[in-house]
């Protein structure tokens, strides 16, 4: 099993994008294989490889859930991977990927965690989670520099994006464990600009963004400051191994049945990438934008350090996910399809 760590970028991304970096429920990537980079009839980027060796047909997100596979990808958009995959990008896992994933057209994808278990219950256990491949990319921002803890946001007010989705209901439950639930005031806002032209107008107030668009705010507005970061809350607040996730990778279950070598294969290769993204943010920020996955290889580079690209497996990414879907659904069963996915949910090889 392997275990890897960090990043992330954009420039000009639109709302449904926005909601699915930020973790909520539309958004997503697939792809599909070539030694070359074209274009397909819905403009979604493909990375096909030329090997004989039948392809795995990998889904991927625009955003940070692809960037830990930009390596992979550019290996075998360049000839150099010495396994076949068949990747393509989409922006809507919920309209596109999962009807891919149900129709047995997409082997495997990544997707927002809880559109993972929305996945799970609504093909009645046919996709299994094999990896994490991002946990938190939210950060609070705000232009001063006091705000150290989510006790320093009472009486102020906190701009939360998109009132429903998952950042709202992990907002939501890190306040209540903070004990300042009814001391914050949360003004709900559709778009990330809206945050940042708040944030301009009140030194005061406070904003919860994700990756990348905190990077970007931070370099048209030199004021603003990562005040918060809620991986770390998330880790105070809780009493179990749970993390916060932002993506994970999941198969459909009769390819992991038939094709476990291939699965297993996907996952070393994954790990590798992981690491070669993190450890250099200026190569692969470059790679990022090159594939399509953000617009501007600077902003890429900046936030690569501050996305938590991982690939965890086995039983750390079963510990992490469960508590982290427990929350969700406790905040609104509908976000993860209603019911929490069973035991065979998760992928132990």
């Amino acid at each position: 099993m392997s275990t890897c760590v960090e990043g992330i970028a954009v420039h000009t991304f639109s709302r449904r994008d926005f909601i699915a970096i930020a973790g909520g429920m539309s958004a997503g990537a697939v792809l599909s294989a070539c030694s070359h980079q074209e274009k397909t009839p819905a403009g979604s980027a493909e990375t096909k490889s030329e090997s004989s060796e039948v392809a795995i047909r990998v889904a991927t997100l625009k955003g940070p859930t692809s960037m830990g596979l930009a390596k992979l990808q550019k290996d075998v958009q360049d000839g150099k991977s010495e396994h076949s995959y068949a990747f393509k990008m989409y922006t809507n896992p919920a309209d596109e990927v999962l009807p891919l994933l149900v129709k047995g057209e997409v082997d495997i994808a990544c997707l927002p965690a809880n559109v993972a278990a929305l996945a799970y219950n609504k093909t009645k256990g046919a996709v299994q989670v094999i990896d994490l491949n991002t946990l938190s990319v939210l950060y609070v921002v705000s232009a001063d520099g006091d705000i150290t803890q989510l006790k320093d946001l009472t009486e102020r007010t906190l701009y939360v994006p998109n009132q429903g989705a998952s950042p709202d209901y992990v907002m939501q439950f890190l306040l209540a464990n903070a004990g300042v639930t009814d001391q914050v005031t949360i003004q709900y806002v559709s778009e990330p600009t809206e945050i940042i032209a708040a944030l301009a107008k009140d030194p005061t107030a406070a904003g919860v963004l994700p990756e990348p668009f905190v990077t970007a705010a931070l370099t048209k507005n030199d004021s603003l400051k990562r005040v918060l970061n809620l991986n770390s809350e998330w880790t105070r607040a809780v009493n179990d191994d749970s993390g916060l996730v932002t993506g994970v990778t999941v198969v459909r279950s009769e390819f992991a049945k038939q094709n476990s070598d291939l699965v297993d294969q996907f996952l070393q290769d994954h790990a590798e990438s992981v690491a070669a993204v993190i450890a250099d943010p200026q190569i692969y920020g470059e790679v990022v934008a090159e594939l399509g996955i953000v617009d501007a290889a600077p902003i890429a580079t900046q936030a690569i350090p501050y996305c938590n690209l991982v690939c965890l497996t086995g039983d750390q990414m079963r510990e992490s996910l469960e508590g982290y879907l427990k929350v969700l659904f406790e905040a609104n069963p509908k976000s993860v399809g209603g019911q929490l996915p069973q035991d065979d949910f998760y992928f132990i090889d």
